[in-house]
């Protein structure tokens, strides 16, 4: 288990104050400026070496991510955005850090942006969050007030400005570049890659969109050192997660533990264990709903990092930990996913459009056992030709759940049409 000490989110349950004089006795603004001070490129070296990869749900390592930003500023100044739309069903760690540990997530905006040199941040959170929109707001007014952001930000000689732009309520804006498109006032959709936004982003300027998570740990990784963080965790997978762990566990919550750490022992130790004891687990999605489920037997071994969850079939994503106990209706249940997909689609992208229908539709009449055996195949068919053909990953989002269903679950859903079918014939 993580150690106390190594614990980079204190306040993650809102025991004391959001506010900068609390958040400054946690140990958030402690002499930011000397970290300013090592300059653009010698701070996006220690992320490298910290090996931090995106808390959003992709992985991709944060500090590279960085390095893709021009080194030269041209007529087109450069953007750091946050993505604060956390709409992933089983995620709510982002909430909880604007929440309860705002100024983390705005004194790694300055020094984010201060590396890709970049005078603007754009956080863009959730419309709904309205709460956590206010903490939000009124942490980055205390920072203007107290010389941490504008002209001279900490002293530093670097002008640093940032805004909070509410979303409308659109799953589909969690993509990085609908959620461009969104802030720039037009339609969420996402825009063809390339050209990437670290060349053409916000307004036709380089640009880099981060998760919140990601951004918040940034300041205690270069506090304490990258050296630090990277023996946290497992090799290529280091560092300290926020697990949001919900479903039918006796104590559901948000906890930071170590990447790696084993999925039976997070839920036995911080979760209260499933619900009626391990025996009693049916299913868990492990990264967030978009994620393919495991079954009892393969959570008994799995650890909870990128590449373990990935050569087991399925992923980390945004560590949405969803536990399904015996007592689930395990096919309603992907139905139910299906349905929010179709839903959230931007139908932009033909095989998303229409695949998202027809796959939401064939599920509803699966939950009811209303098929016949060959559609199960043909159901697996139409995720495939939706997933990897859609402009961004919605589409790939809407087929695992089904593909994760099928995979372990095939024969519940063939006896739902056998039993169906002898209903029928006895009435008849």
């Amino acid at each position: 288990m993580l150690k106390d000490k190594d614990r980079i989110f204190t306040n993650i349950y809102g025991w004391n104050e959001a506010g900068l004089s609390e958040a400054k006795k946690r140990g958030d603004w402690d002499n930011t400026k000397s970290i300013l001070e090592l300059g653009h490129d010698e701070i996006v070296e220690r992320m490298k070496l910290s090996g931090l990869r995106g808390r959003g749900g992709a992985g991709f390592p944060t500090g590279i991510k960085w390095s893709f930003m021009p080194k030269e500023i041209t007529n087109r100044p450069h953007y750091l955005v946050v993505n604060a739309d956390e709409s992933e069903p089983g995620t709510c760690k982002d909430r909880d850090i604007i929440r309860n540990e705002p100024h983390k997530l705005i004194e790694g905006c300055l020094i984010a942006g201060f590396a890709m040199r970049a005078h603007v941040a754009y956080i863009y959170i959730r419309g709904e969050f309205f709460n956590e929109y206010k903490v939000l707001q009124n942490a980055i007014d205390e920072c203007y007030k107290e010389g941490l952001l504008g002209n001279n930000a900490v002293k530093s000689g670097w002008s640093f400005d940032i805004f909070v732009h509410r979303g409308a309520g659109a799953y589909i804006c969690g993509e990085e570049t609908a959620l461009l498109e969104s802030l720039e006032g037009k339609k969420g959709q996402p825009r063809l890659k390339p050209p990437f936004p670290a060349g053409v982003g916000l307004y036709g300027c380089p640009t880099t969109v981060n998760n919140v998570e990601s951004i918040a740990v940034a300041p205690t990784i270069l506090r304490r050192g990258a050296q630090w963080f990277s023996k946290l965790g497992k090799e290529n997978n280091t560092g300290t997660k926020l697990f949001c762990i919900s479903g039918h566990v006796n104590s559901p919550c948000n906890v930071e533990e170590e990447m790696g750490i084993p999925l039976k022992d997070l839920l036995e130790k911080h979760a209260g264990g499933v619900r009626g004891g391990w025996e009693n687990l049916l299913a868990v999605i492990p990264g967030g709903s978009s994620t393919p489920l495991i079954t009892k037997t393969v959570c008994e071994t799995m650890t909870m990092d990128f590449d373990s969850l990935k050569a087991a079939g399925t992923g980390l994503g945004t560590a949405g930990v969803i536990v399904m106990d015996k007592s689930t209706d395990i096919v309603r249940a992907i139905s139910r996913l299906s349905y929010f997909y179709k839903h959230e689609s931007c139908g932009q992208c033909t095989p998303c459009r229409e695949g998202t229908g027809w796959m939401w539709r064939m599920m509803d009449r699966l939950v009811r056992g209303q098929a016949e055996p060959h559609e199960i195949d043909t159901l697996y068919e139409i995720t495939k030709q939706v997933e990897g053909h859609t402009i961004c990953a919605l589409g790939d989002a809407a087929a695992w759940p089904i593909q994760g269903l099928i995979k372990n679950f095939r024969p519940e859903i063939e006896r739902r049409i056998l039993a169906n079918k002898t209903v029928t014939q006895a009435a008849e």
